[in-house]
């Protein structure tokens, strides 16, 4: 353990550094070189961002409000969030794209994992225009990990989630869904400092928990889901959304009903039911490198083969600082749900951070300490069991063009438990990945 930490901040560290290194080297390149160049890399430290939350690009917005682009739901990540976007103006609208695919072998270890050949996979499309004195933004999110990660999804060592032929899945994160977001998000700006947002999604994400675990910037790397995720922002897939609020300068105070119930197995529709869950969250945009968030909510009947309701609490930070030929991101997020029939509590922390440093390289890692209470489900009885998890991996750009990039990449895992699990899991279990990546370029937009 003191091993994974003292790695982990040299990575932080390493990442600080190479970062101030860079930017040294870039200045002192584009003072002799490249004036042109400097002047845009100031620009778009130092200046408003264009608009991208009304996408009238006439009227510059402040540099630290976060692009509804770059986040989920109608969750807040950090301005100077690096985008990889597809982007074209057709008449009165703008047409967004982005997501990613990752093409990957995944060997769990110990004697409860396996390996297996797979596909992690998103697309996100949207449509923005003028509408009114305010914007409207269309978005719709698909996913084929249903085909690409079938019987019954991805090996994971300690995850639970949801159902495979009606039983609990367990060492699994579970596929998801074709129809991952059908949502409308509409902004209206009373004035400089103050705007009213509504979100609305057959197929949607609540306010309720931090931006989730494939769109946050510290996460881009890394194609397993948290083992947390249960516990943070599973509620990013919801078959019916209703979200409204106020941006008041650099707050925003967002409140939502919605249907709390997880997907079922069958990952090809959707499945309304009554919006009787509720949330509320409370974001801050400090600067244009960090977003923080605190949110609560109550979930009614969420777990398919679970009964009772749950309240659940999250909290996180997140913060992005580009520099020369690079960016690192990081971010620290805790949940909690609390299982009302049982009155038990279980804890979820996160620590997750990426580096890309000299435009090509990537290194990567996620420490969690999660508590699971589900990995034998056919003994409800025994105690929650406080697994942690701990992630190291890099990355290499093969190829990086205007339409696309193409990467290759590798991660570990290694894990502690307490001494009552090595008979099912073995005593020291390693799971490794070794996987291509493909996402849109980086975006030449201030976002």
């Amino acid at each position: 353990m003191r091993a994974l930490i003292l790695c982990f901040f040299i990575i932080n560290a390493w990442a600080a550094f190479a970062g101030a290194q860079e930017a040294v080297q870039d200045v002192h390149t584009s003072r002799l070189q490249t004036q042109p160049k400097q002047d845009q890399t100031q620009q778009k430290t130092d200046t408003p961002d264009m608009d991208m939350q009304g996408m009238d690009m006439s009227q510059p917005v402040p540099a630290w409000m976060p692009s509804p682009h770059a986040g989920s739901g109608t969750g807040w990540q950090p301005a100077a969030t690096i985008s990889h976007l597809w982007m074209k103006s057709s008449g009165a609208w703008d047409l967004m794209a982005h997501g990613a695919v990752f093409a990957d072998y995944n060997q769990q270890g110990g004697p409860r994992g396996s390996g297996k050949a797979e596909s992690v996979n998103w697309l996100m499309l949207m449509e923005q225009r003028k509408l009114g004195s305010g914007s409207i933004m269309f978005r719709e999110m698909f996913s084929g990990e249903s085909l690409t990660a079938p019987h019954p999804g991805f090996p994971e060592l300690f995850q639970t989630g949801e159902t495979y032929h009606g039983q609990p899945l367990v060492d699994h994160q579970h596929p998801h869904n074709v129809f991952s977001e059908l949502s409308l998000f509409y902004t209206l700006p009373f004035n400089g400092k103050v705007s009213w947002l509504f979100y609305g999604a057959a197929a949607g994400e609540p306010a309720l928990g931090p931006v989730a675990y494939m769109h946050r910037a510290s996460a881009s790397e890394l194609p397993m889901a948290p083992l947390s995720h249960h516990l943070q922002d599973s509620t990013h897939t919801s078959f019916g959304v209703i979200t409204t609020g106020l941006t008041i300068d650099r707050f925003r105070l967002e409140g939502s009903v919605f249907n709390g119930r997880e997907p079922d197995e069958k990952r090809y529709g959707i499945q309304f039911a009554p919006l009787d869950s509720w949330s509320a969250r409370l974001s801050l945009a400090a600067s244009r490198n960090w977003t923080t968030q605190y949110s609560y909510g109550r979930l009614e009947r969420p777990e398919a083969l679970e009964p009772g309701s749950q309240r659940r609490q999250t909290a996180s930070a997140e913060y992005v600082r580009p520099f020369a030929n690079g960016s690192w991101a990081t971010s620290v997020v805790w949940g909690r749900v609390h299982k009302e029939l049982e009155n038990r509590n279980l804890n979820g922390y996160l620590l997750e951070t990426t580096v890309n440093f000299k435009s090509r390289n990537y290194a990567f890692s996620r420490m969690e300490l999660v508590d699971k209470d589900e990995l034998f489900p056919n003994n409800p009885l025994l105690p929650s069991f406080r697994i942690g998890a701990y992630t190291l991996g890099e990355v290499r750009d093969l190829v990086q063009s205007r339409l696309w990039q193409l990467a290759v990449g590798a991660d570990f895992t290694f894990y502690s438990k307490p001494t009552a699990l090595d008979s099912a899991y073995g005593q020291n279990p390693v799971s490794f990945q070794i996987f291509l990546r493909v996402p849109p370029p980086v975006s030449d937009h201030g976002h």
